[in-house]
């Protein structure tokens, strides 16, 4: 223990020694060093390795870039139908078709924005070949405000285009488009 000679009071010259307690420093400084340690091993083990290492063999061969396939874009407007054929952020064609329902009491129907799809699909697909399985992809853009039926009637006018395709268990008969929606 360390002692601290605290002087004398008055004209005396008593001498007084407290004594402090070097226990409780000595484990807080101890604590400090442990803590700036675990601190300087976590920031060293936390850096992410940047370099670009792959793993397996290095092959030279150059990358080959493979183009995005052509999309159909339907979007349903109020008074018309726009049909896009997008390759990755290019716009390929553009075709607008006015809104010309057939109705039969609940049902809505589209012939001509149907027949205009299928010409679209004969000038501008990528899986035409009845060997090739895989369907074009076709994304529906409307708004909140379209009633259900005519999103329906317009699925309805997507889905009346077939292909043949030729599979294991023999030919069948398959529309040309995989639908999917889009999400603002």
């Amino acid at each position: 223990m360390g002692g601290v000679d605290v002087g004398s009071e008055g004209g005396k010259k008593k001498a007084t020694n407290a004594e402090i307690n070097m226990v409780p420093f000595i484990d807080l400084l101890m604590c400090t060093i442990a803590f700036l340690l675990i601190t300087a091993v976590w920031v060293t083990n936390s850096r992410i390795n940047a370099d670009a290492q792959v793993p397996g063999p290095a092959s030279p061969d150059p990358i080959t870039v493979v183009a995005p396939e052509k999309v159909l874009n339907v979007h349903i407007g109020e008074s018309d139908f726009a049909l896009v054929w997008k390759q990755g952020a290019t716009v390929v064609s553009e075709v607008r078709i006015p809104k010309t329902s057939q109705e039969a009491g609940e049902l809505v129907k589209y012939p001509d924005l149907a027949k205009k799809l299928e010409a679209e699909w004969q000038a501008n697909a990528n899986h035409r070949d009845p060997s090739d399985k895989k369907l074009d992809q076709a994304i529906l853009h409307t708004d909140n405000r379209t009633p259900f039926r005519e999103v329906v009637a317009v699925l309805d006018a997507l889905y009346a285009t077939k292909r043949t395709v030729k599979l294991e268990g023999g030919d069948k008969e398959l529309p040309v488009f995989n639908m999917t929606f889009a999400a603002r």
